[in-house]
């Protein structure tokens, strides 16, 4: 059977990312590092799609491991347990755009092609 998005389950999924994002913002605040690391690495994570110049499969693979909230907490917790400073600040904006892209529709992509996601196509999303 083939399952598909309903406009409320995309609006929920949606509204849960908002919610992470501000959560990962409020854990970015008390962390006390500067909205200058921030702003810096807020968009870093999306360097991930140059796997895409390797092909949709590869790109897929490169995107979903750094838009996904699993292997960003490990990162997190391997930081933490050396002692990092930077374990909660680095972990929360990693998780904090993570939200924000779900928020905004973009999902975990399909080896399909970079617009076929877990939410949906692109071109079919709704606000």
């Amino acid at each position: 059977m083939t399952h598909t998005m309903t406009p409320s389950m995309s609006r929920t999924l949606r509204a849960e990312g908002a919610a992470i994002f501000l959560a990962a913002l409020w854990a970015f605040h008390l962390s006390g590092a500067s909205w200058w690391l921030c702003a810096a690495l807020i968009l870093a994570p999306d360097l991930a799609m140059l796997g895409y110049l390797a092909g949709p499969r590869i790109g897929a693979i490169c995107y979903n491991l750094i838009h996904s909230y699993t292997p960003v907490l490990a990162i997190g917790a391997i930081l933490y347990a050396l002692g990092s400073p930077l374990a909660l600040p680095l972990t929360a904006i990693l998780v904090a755009h993570i939200g924000i892209d779900r928020a905004m529709g973009y999902g975990l992509k399909y080896t399909s092609g970079f617009k076929d996601t877990h939410l949906g196509v692109f071109s079919q999303r709704l606000f």
